[in-house]
């Protein structure tokens, strides 16, 4: 059969098309290589619970790590790695620091994956 797709010129073009078109499709390396560390944020399932935590609305370090039985240690280091790829923000309140998911993209990323993994 694949004698046959290579002696047909339509097959041919119509391949070489859609290789085309796929290649076109494929974000810069540089883009590929960002994207792929911002999966790997997403990848911690620490991360994605101080993530979904925040969905409601801004939180303290001490708040977070009530909800999820952390030290407020390992959520502070844990939220820099998030504030470093600007999935959530901060503000500081006198000593407490609040903070809370970066934008709607955040909320939507994590809807959309739990909604696919759900359907």
């Amino acid at each position: 059969m694949a004698d046959d797709c290579r002696s047909d010129c339509r097959l041919d073009r119509d391949h070489t098309c859609i290789v085309n078109c796929a290649r076109k499709r494929i974000p810069d390396e540089c883009v590929v290589c960002d994207l792929a560390d911002l999966f790997k944020v997403f990848s911690d399932s620490t991360r994605m619970k101080m993530l979904w935590t925040m969905d409601g609305g801004e939180m303290c370090v001490c708040g977070i790590a009530d909800a999820l039985g952390m030290s407020a240690s390992a959520v502070s280091h844990q939220l820099k790695t998030l504030k470093s790829f600007k999935l959530v923000s901060s503000r500081r309140v006198g000593k407490k620091v609040y903070y809370s998911l970066n934008d709607d993209h955040v909320n939507s990323i994590m809807r959309i994956a739990l909604e696919h993994l759900t359907e």
